[in-house]
């Protein structure tokens, strides 16, 4: 193994592959060596050549920053030397096309799923009690917790029975775009095909009714909530802001106030539950084509190898599945930041390329309203890990969507109707991100980590890849792919890639990932909360 990665050829740093002293002659691949000068953390960024302050420093062949003191090879570089500039970055709308291909020769990937009503496949199988507003958080998780351990063991079809709680649900301007935000996530975890059966828990009071979200069609003005018509773009009638319910979910619905207070209420909804078991039950999955498959592709606490390992090899994956007529979904619009002019390029219309860049705008905005920038990412575990600017991270982030055309741009929690690579706009917070991109209809996500991340996301298994060893190692519990066999020199890309995509099929098929062994996912539904509370 190498002691530096040159990622591009002419970049100014190169990456360290392990903890380097003062004094030591690092060597990259090609045999370019320096001398380092000072002690360097394996994922950090060492200086190939002299950088005058105020220059450029490049990495992927593309700016990460200004030197804002004088750089020479063999220098740390990071946070001491390297400033955020937000430059002049050319966003071209589209033109750049990808023509993406399949082994000959081999038979079509498929999977065992559940085929639901409208036609889309789940990979779980499970019942949700869905809470209208946190004041009936409480007693949903109280009748879930009846259903845990043997309550279940009659019910081998059944993945589990899950609170899906939040903090919201009133106070809030129903008609305003936090409050139809609210109503799209929620529906949209209602209709997603990895759940199969939804009891509705409201209080009875809230501004947001269970009736909102239990109705399997109309808008929602006709559900008493005038001036709450559709986003732009859609229909406000039937379906409308209102995702369908597939025919075959069962739905049941029922309120604190109106069923006699939090005892009657968890009787009652334990009994609800116990009807409806056996119909979720009934469900048996079927052979699925790898095309059914919608990949949600997050990243968190990152590090300086996420962009050379476990975020471009589940590119390759994302890129095999687009090729067989499947659809991936990249997020966390703040982390593409600087990196959107490489998206851009790849998509499909000018329209596409431009909903994005209007969503970079509207963040702009959002962030200085709360007296931020765009550029006060990356965390301090990123950095930690090796990442300086926003535009480092950015760049390794976007490694995630392959190569892939860009299809369709979608608002947080939209329902994903587009195959091919697509984006939605979703904060960086993973468990906000993943959970607009499960209200859309992911089915299964791929989560890569390299400081070491617990997530998981009921009732969409997550699939944890790692992007260095050390820390796989350290946290094997935790995690499914070690990618960090990449700089090891153990796995090429491509490997890893093909790994990562053996996973997705066999995790769609059943297989548990471990966050599910843990029984994680129920706390990480968090909806993205905009707006004002009143």
């Amino acid at each position: 193994m190498n002691d530096l990665l040159v990622l591009r050829h002419g970049d100014d740093v190169a990456v360290a592959t392990r903890d380097l002293t003062a004094a030591d002659r690092a060597v990259a691949p090609d045999g370019t060596a320096v001398v380092v000068r000072e002690a360097v953390p394996r994922g950090h960024k060492v200086a190939l050549r002299q950088v005058a302050a105020g220059a450029p420093v490049h990495k992927y062949g593309q700016v990460i920053g200004v030197a804002t003191a004088g750089i020479v090879p063999g220098d740390h570089v990071h946070s001491h030397n390297l400033g955020f500039d937000p430059g002049e970055r050319e966003a071209p709308l589209g033109g750049t096309h990808t023509e993406l291909t399949v082994p000959d020769g081999v038979p079509r990937p498929t999977f065992r799923g559940y085929r639901r009503a409208d036609g889309r496949v789940g990979t779980r199988n499970y019942l949700a009690i869905l809470t209208s507003v946190n004041c009936s958080a409480t007693t949903a998780k109280m009748i879930a917790e009846q259903f845990r351990g043997a309550a279940l063991d009659e019910f081998e079809n059944v993945d589990g029975v899950i609170a899906l709680t939040h903090t919201s649900g009133c106070g809030l301007v129903p008609d305003s775009e936090g409050g139809q935000m609210l109503l799209r996530t929620l529906r949209g975890y209602a209709a997603n095909p990895n759940v199969a059966g939804v009891l509705v828990l409201g209080l009875g009071c809230e501004m947001v009714p269970g009736a909102a979200l239990s109705a399997r069609s109309g808008s929602v003005a006709d559900l008493g909530m005038p001036g709450m018509g559709a986003p732009a773009g859609t229909d406000a009638g039937a379906g409308g802001l209102l995702a369908a319910i597939p025919d075959d979910t069962v739905v049941r619905s029922m309120t604190i106030q109106e069923t006699g207070g939090v005892r009657a209420s968890v009787q009652a909804g334990v009994e609800a539950v116990r009807a409806m078991l056996p119909e979720v039950d009934a469900r048996r999955r079927t052979e699925c084509d790898v095309s059914e498959l919608v990949l949600g592709l997050e990243c968190g606490g990152s590090d300086g190898y996420s962009g050379i390992t476990a975020n471009p090899a589940l590119g390759w994956a994302s890129d095999r599945i687009v090729a067989y007529g499947g659809t991936s979904v990249l997020a966390e619009t703040p982390e593409v930041y600087g990196a959107e002019h490489l998206l851009t390029a790849r998509a499909t219309s000018p329209g596409v390329a431009k909903k994005l860049l209007d969503r970079i705008d509207w963040w702009r905005d959002y962030v200085a309203a709360g007296q931020g920038t765009l550029d006060n990412n990356p965390s301090p575990g990123n950095k930690a890990g090796g990442l300086t600017t926003i535009l480092e991270k950015s760049l390794g982030a976007v490694a995630k969507g392959g190569t892939a055309d860009l299809t369709a741009v979608y608002e947080y929690a939209e329902q994903i109707t587009d195959r091919g690579f697509t984006f939605m706009d979703t904060p960086g917070y993973d468990p906000v991100s993943v959970t607009g991109m499960v209200a859309g209809g992911a089915n299964v996500v791929v989560f890569t980590t390299g400081r070491g991340s617990v997530f998981g996301c009921q009732p969409t298994p997550s699939i944890k890849v790692a992007t260095n060893t050390p820390m796989y190692d350290r946290m094997s519990e935790d995690m499914d792919v070690n990618a960090g066999r990449i700089v090891d020199g153990t796995a090429t890309l491509e490997e890893v890639g093909a790994e990562i995509l053996a996973k997705i099929l066999a995790v769609a098929s059943g297989e548990q990932t471990v966050s599910e062994e843990l029984g994680i996912g129920a706390e990480e539904f968090i909806p993205w909360h905009l707006g004002a509370v009143t």
